[in-house]
């Protein structure tokens, strides 16, 4: 299935960037930081992306943290994944967690994040007696 979706961004601020993948094959699309923030052992930070979208019905958002983060630094997202629906059109902001002991700097445009989207049906739930 290759169908592009077409998604209206507002950058919110002249530091903000939009969304890309890495790699042609890859699924998710890097989430950068709009500023630079200092993330404190055990304490959550609120990350801002500096960009809200709109989504269309039947398309959903998640966001994930990179890998790399939580591998080397012990840095991921307290919420993973995020849900992103489309009636939400705020700020997209995404709270970090510091796991480790030593604060972590992430600096401006640093990718932090990822956003993978998925297509769905509605679905019906039928309740029965027993299931095959």
């Amino acid at each position: 299935m290759n169908k592009n979706i077409d998604i209206n961004i507002v950058l919110l601020n002249k530091k903000a960037k939009i969304p890309v993948k890495q790699h042609n094959k890859d699924i998710g699309y890097d989430i950068f930081s709009s500023k630079s923030y200092q993330i404190l052992p055990r304490k959550i930070t609120f990350i801002e992306t500096g960009f809200s979208i709109e989504l269309p019905d039947g398309c959903g958002g998640f966001i994930l943290p990179r890998s790399g983060l939580a591998s080397k630094h012990s840095i991921t997202s307290i919420n993973s994944p995020g849900l992103i629906d489309p009636g939400y059109t705020g700020e997209i902001k995404i709270p970090l967690i510091n796991h480790g002991d030593k604060t972590y700097n992430l600096e401006l445009n640093e990718r932090f994040a990822q956003l993978v989207l998925i297509n769905v049906e509605n679905v019906k739930f039928n309740v029965v007696d027993k299931l095959k």
